[in-house]
């Protein structure tokens, strides 16, 4: 194929607006895939996207489409998910694309993360298309849409904007054209040494990683020495191809393409998405620029039910490979045992990997309170001691202070939502920096303790906004806070898998409110079950979990005081003895942590 009838393009559109419907169409109008392999959705192959309706992981697949002007065009589309927990999955998508097709859906008009995704496609300097989805609805408004998308850049103004219908299919053949006439081909040199953006890969079992590749200069063939720049890995092409979308392998990969390199690595340190590959024998003197990659901003304990350890280790080290933006390392709780402690994006992502465990392994798992990263000054040091994880949270008496992360939160929400976002916001502990109108939007930008946005902010935020606004967070720094660890001991003895790190100011109200919830969801015994929450060293909140049966010692039978006696001192030795056993919790408990406003 000729460089200059290859076109890399996404498509960009708030959750729900019909993307994934959008790229069923093209594939069918391009004949990519056969009447035998059809079925709604079909990039979205994920037990856990049918079920939700969105898309989660990207994918790429190859289109050949005969125009109008009779020559034949190489369409590569890279897919993106909308939600805002998986931006970083967009963020490497536009990064190996030269356009983007803006869609937004006639019911709905313009969302705050189709702002979000507009800006970070101009960002990657892309070339936009907006296109207007649905319109043969009852309930489109194509006109007040059409004037939202030109109020969101000078450049549509004056554009004689696509209407389609991507459900029936109207309208799309000009959205082919489209791409063809307005999005620019590739401009890589051939004969320039190889160099390859790595924005993605997988792992197989058999092959290895198989790492997605856009090459901007340069031809690949199997067999090829290549070199990984940033940790100068070298490999070999075993096998190379394209997505279409099943892999289909090809001798060639030239300047402008988008397809995959089977690497044979098992160890998936050794490859970066955003990484440039290049030519062992002759390389490239500069590296393309990349991307960050992705910043875990929530924490939590994963534990195997049932002492499945194994199994439970072995899908999430899968897990991980095919994931880039899940990251994981062991750890040991007391009333739990083995571990692992997982970061996450956000809230979605981590529900979306226990729904992928159970899903695909048939694993059910405990899930601890999520959590943050803490910079934790002991007395007489100078270093801090960094604390992911509740249970390495120090003893007060040898903390000299603590400093938690903040970062810079754009909501972007619709002006008649103003006031019910900004309360919102202030009841997070955020200071406004800045308000700003783009169309009919209202930006706002706040500076917010990461601890307050990691759990149910972006939860709540859909919900008093009716999901029209959107949340785009970007890191910061640290600062100093007046942090405190709330440990949770059940029949005196302490939970460690139960510890939690909250705003002092937010202890009294938050350890009331958890114990109450413990009394119904931790199991009850023969015996009362006295709940305790501490800080500092201090009982700050109590309840007593009733017995399965009565206490004969106190229930007002006609008994002699000795035959009382006797009965305490049995179930003195019963509280004192369960103390030292283990204490198996069921997930309910931790979804007490779970509920509460963090």
């Amino acid at each position: 194929m000729k460089q200059a009838n290859i076109r890399n393009f996404s498509i960009i559109a708030h959750i729900d607006h019909g993307k994934s419907t959008l790229a069923d169409r093209i594939m069918e109008q391009t004949h990519t895939v056969s009447e035998r392999d059809k079925k709604a959705q079909l990039l979205d192959d994920m037990a856990v996207e049918q079920a939700h309706g969105i898309t989660v992981k990207s994918r790429t697949v190859r289109n050949h489409y005969e125009a109008d002007d009779g020559q034949t065009y190489e369409y590569n589309f890279i897919d993106t998910p909308g939600h805002v927990d998986f931006s970083y999955e967009v963020s490497k998508s536009l990064a190996a694309s030269d356009g983007a097709i803006l869609l937004v859906d006639a019911t709905q008009g313009v969302q705050a993360q189709t702002v979000a995704n507009l800006r970070l496609a101009k960002q990657n300097h892309l070339v936009i298309i907006p296109v207007i989805n649905k319109v043969d609805s009852d309930a489109a408004d194509v006109p007040r849409t059409q004037a939202q998308i030109q109020k969101l850049d000078p450049a549509f103004e004056n554009l004689d904007m696509l209407k389609i219908s991507a459900k029936t299919g109207m309208g799309v053949h000009e959205v082919l054209e489209a791409i063809r006439t307005t999005i620019p081909a590739p401009t890589g040199d051939k004969k320039a040494p190889l160099k390859a953006l790595v924005f993605d890969y997988m792992y197989d079992a058999f092959k290895g990683i198989i790492a997605y590749v856009r090459l901007v200069d340069g031809t690949l063939k199997p067999d090829d020495s290549l070199v990984l720049m940033a940790e100068q890995t070298h490999i070999s092409a075993n096998a190379l191809g394209y997505f279409a979308p099943n892999m289909t392998p090809v001798n060639e990969l030239n300047a402008g393409d988008v397809g995959y390199v089977v690497t044979g690595i098992k160890d998936p340190q050794l490859v970066r998405v955003g990484d440039t590959m290049t030519s062992a024998t002759k390389p490239t003197s500069q590296p393309l620029a990349g991307y960050e990659p992705a910043k875990s901003m929530v924490f939590a304990g994963f534990y195997p039910r049932d002492n499945n350890y194994n199994e439970l280790k072995s899908a999430i080290e899968k897990l991980a490979l095919n994931d880039s933006s899940f990251h994981y390392s062991l750890e040991n709780s007391e009333a739990l045992g083995a571990g692992f402690r997982c970061g996450f994006l956000g809230m979605l992502h981590l529900q979306i990997i226990r729904e992928r465990l159970k899903d695909e392994y048939g694993l059910e798992v405990l899930t601890t309170a999520p959590n943050v990263t803490y910079h934790v000054y002991l007395k007489g040091q100078t270093e801090p001691m960094i604390v992911n994880n509740p249970i390495n949270f120090p003893e007060f008496s040898k903390i000299e202070y603590v400093e938690e992360p903040f970062i810079k939160a754009e909501i972007t929400t619709p002006n008649n939502l103003l006031s019910e976002v900004m309360k919102l916001a202030e009841k997070h502990k955020s200071t406004l920096l800045d308000m700003d109108n783009q169309a009919d939007l209202i930006v706002l930008t706040y500076k917010m303790p990461t601890s307050e946005v990691a759990y149910e902010f972006f939860n709540q935020l859909k919900s008093v906004s009716h999901g029209y606004a959107t949340l785009d967070t970007t890191y910061l720094d640290y600062e100093i806070a007046d942090l405190v660890k709330v440990e949770v001991d059940i029949n005196y003895a302490t939970v460690d898998a139960l510890s939690f790190v909250v705003h002092r100011q937010d202890a009294p109200n938050l350890t009331q409110e958890l114990v109450k919830k413990l009394k119904v969801a931790v199991p009850r015994r023969l015996y009362p079950t006295p709940v305790q929450a501490v800080v500092e060293g201090k009982a700050v909140a109590r309840v007593d979990i009733p017995p399965l049966r009565k206490n004969a010692a106190v229930s007002g039978g006609k008994k002699s005081i000795s035959k009382k006696q006797a009965l305490l001192r049995r179930q003195g030795i019963n509280k004192r003895q369960s103390a030292k056993n283990s204490i198996e919790l069921p997930q309910e408990v931790f979804n007490a942590i779970l509920e509460l406003d963090l």
